[in-house]
Formats: structure tokens, sequence, C-alpha cells
């Protein structure tokens, strides 16, 4: 602990950058938190146990509402204080977080965008999580082992690739919802990755937020556009077919 508390190296007088700094890390724990949970949740549907799967999804639902309150106690900082320090962060980004890709990446986004090599060579941990089946993969090969027969198209992919949304996905989540009482375990999985995909989708949303109350159309420090990008990143959805099938009801 007293190494922990030693990580905090500030370069300015202001007592927000410390606590910009402190926010910052406490999310990069708790994005370790929510990978811990999924990769297990992941674990258990490859073996068959949707109840242990389901258990461990709740729990990062649990720890994504702690990343979500990340961004309500960065909310208190002023506008005006935030730019007596964002110079010294120079390059620094939260698009340079590994642990925060490593959990897109198990949640199936591999965006072209966020796959760098030069840093799947620095982390081999993040080079393993970017070759193994994501979650939702995991999750749809449950669907096919338990009466909802899916194209081999989707179950042997090669998982390496951003995933696109299949028709015939959509329709057999319609078919779960339609039949809960038919599909227990496939109706109850859906309802725990639903929640799992709207809290990132809250998280996101949060972050848009507390970027254009602090920066409005500033860009961000790693060039980024800023606002503008977080909003194209909020369009989108992990599990798209879990989303679209409620169309279909």
């Amino acid at each position: 602990m007293d190494e922990l508390h030693d990580l905090q190296d500030t370069r300015t007088g202001s007592p927000f950058e410390l606590s910009f700094i402190l926010l910052s890390q406490v999310k990069e724990l708790l994005f370790r938190m929510v990978h811990l949970e999924l990769d297990q949740a992941r674990g258990h549907l490859r073996a068959d146990r949707a109840g242990e799967a389901c258990r461990a999804l709740a729990r990062a639902t649990r720890t994504q509402r702690v990343l979500i309150a990340c961004w309500e106690s960065m909310n208190g900082m002023p506008a005006d204080e935030f730019v007596r320090f964002r110079d010294v962060l120079g390059q620094a980004s939260g698009t340079q977080s590994f642990a925060y890709r490593g959990l897109e990446f198990a949640m199936g986004n591999k965006n072209p965008v966020m796959v760098r090599p030069p840093d799947l060579r620095r982390y081999p941990q993040l080079r393993a999580e970017f070759e193994r089946p994501s979650l939702y993969d995991e999750a749809l090969r449950f669907l096919d082992r338990h009466g909802l027969p899916l194209p081999a198209a989707t179950l042997d992919r090669d998982v390496t690739r951003q995933y696109e949304p299949d028709e015939r996905v959509e329709r057999a989540w319609q078919q779960v919802y339609a039949d809960p009482a038919g599909h227990p375990e496939p109706y109850r999985l859906a309802e725990h990755l639903i929640e799992v995909a709207y809290q990132f989708s809250h998280w996101r949303a949060a972050h848009l937020l507390v970027v254009e109350r602090m920066l409005g159309g500033k860009r961000g420090t790693a060039g980024t556009d800023g606002a503008r990008w977080l909003r194209e990143v909020n369009e989108h959805r992990f599990f798209p077919e879990l989303w679209t099938a409620r169309t279909l009801l």
C-alpha cells in the first residue's frame, strides 16, 4: 500500500491534478476487476456452467457501476482548474491504457483502430486477449450447443477480426426472448450480457459528458477529436444482436 501511494507524481500545485491522477489509477484497477469477472464468465460458458457465468457477469456489473461513479467524482472538477494542469499531461491519454483495450477485446470489440501492433508486442497479456475468443464468441457457442443452432461462419470465425452482426444470430436471440421458459439458461445469460453492455455504454456516455463539460470542443491530449470522437464511440454497442433482437419482438 505504501508503494501504491507513492505512485502519484504531480507537476503543478493544483490539488485537482492529484485528484485526476488518483481517479485515473482507480479506473485502471477497476478495468482489471471487470476483466477478471468477464474472463471468469467466459471460462464458465465454455464449460457449460451458465449459472456460474451469470454470477460472474453480475459481479462485473457491480464494478462497472463503481467505474461510472468515478466520472461523477471527476465531474466535480471546475473547467478552469483542469486547464491549470492539462498541459503537463503531454500526450498522455486513456487511449493508451492496455487494461481498457484488453477489456474491449474481451467483450468482442477488436476494431482495427484499437489494435496497435507495437502495443501487442509490448504487452503479452494484451496480445493473448486479442487472439482468444471473446465473451460474446463463447456466448454464441453456448447458444449453439443448447438448442439454438448458429451458422458455422459465426462459430468458427477468425476471432482476431472485428465481429460483424448476423441476422441469424439476431433470430436466435429472438427465439430466446419469445420463449424464456423453453430456453431458461440462454434467457438468463442474455439478460446478464445486455446489462454488462448497458453499463459499458453508460460509462462511455458519462465520459463524453464530463469531457464536454471540462474541455468543450478542444482536441484530446493524444490527438483525438475529443468530444467528437467520443460521440462516435458512443454509437457502438457490444453484443449487437441482443440490442436489435428487441425490434423483432
